[in-house]
């Protein structure tokens, strides 16, 4: 069995947090279509791209390979990416004094005995933002942090200052359930973490 998991993802978040724990990555990001189907509840639209990643990237059978996919969510609606300052400003606004969700699914494929084996999961976070005034929404959107970025925030980043309270996974937030997704790991027989071979905040 490989001891290498291969993450089907650019980000930079992801690895760092599998990487803290001591897992041994491959980085293959997948290429796909995350436009959402008409009428696509956020729970079953992160869950169909978490899938469709894992199948993108696989060479191998007995590759283990994570794949996962992170929106922003209100009131049943999905906050993609912000495309230009307006848009981002648009949605600060729109969760600006509310609470959100933060839903994340992954997809976890690998080999067993000769077997396929497949995990997967969804999480979902509540975020509670403060109230933005204008001048802070300004100053944040000229900060260039919510390019990329489901929602147009980082909470790892200068946007935690807009989050008055997290409830649920923390990590989930930034982007990967690490709790769940090593859990699943575990029942699968995958590659396992080594806490004394991470990196330390």
């Amino acid at each position: 069995m490989s001891s290498t998991l291969l993450l089907a993802s650019a980000s930079p978040r992801r690895r760092e947090l599998l990487q803290r724990v001591g897992l041994v990555l491959e980085v293959r990001p997948a290429d796909v279509d995350e436009t959402p189907l008409e009428g696509e509840p956020p729970e079953v639209y992160v869950a169909r791209l978490a899938r469709a990643k894992a199948a993108a990237a696989r060479s191998r059978p007995d590759e283990w390979i994570l794949a996962a996919d992170t929106t922003v969510t209100l009131d049943g609606q999905i906050l993609g990416k912000a495309e230009s300052p307006e848009e981002a400003a648009k949605m600060l606004r729109w969760l600006s004094g509310k609470t959100h969700q933060v839903v994340t699914a992954f997809a976890l494929t690998g080999e067993r005995d000769g077997q396929p084996v497949v995990r997967e999961g969804t999480v979902s976070s509540d975020v509670t933002f403060i109230e933005l005034d204008a001048a802070t929404l300004a100053d944040y959107v000229a900060s260039g942090e919510w390019r990329g970025k489901a929602g147009a925030y980082a909470i790892q980043g200068i946007g935690a200052a807009l989050v008055a309270g997290v409830g649920g996974s923390v990590t989930n937030v930034i982007g990967l359930p690490l709790v769940e997704v090593l859990a699943a790991l575990r029942d699968a027989g995958g590659p396992v973490p080594r806490f004394a071979a991470g990196t330390p905040a």
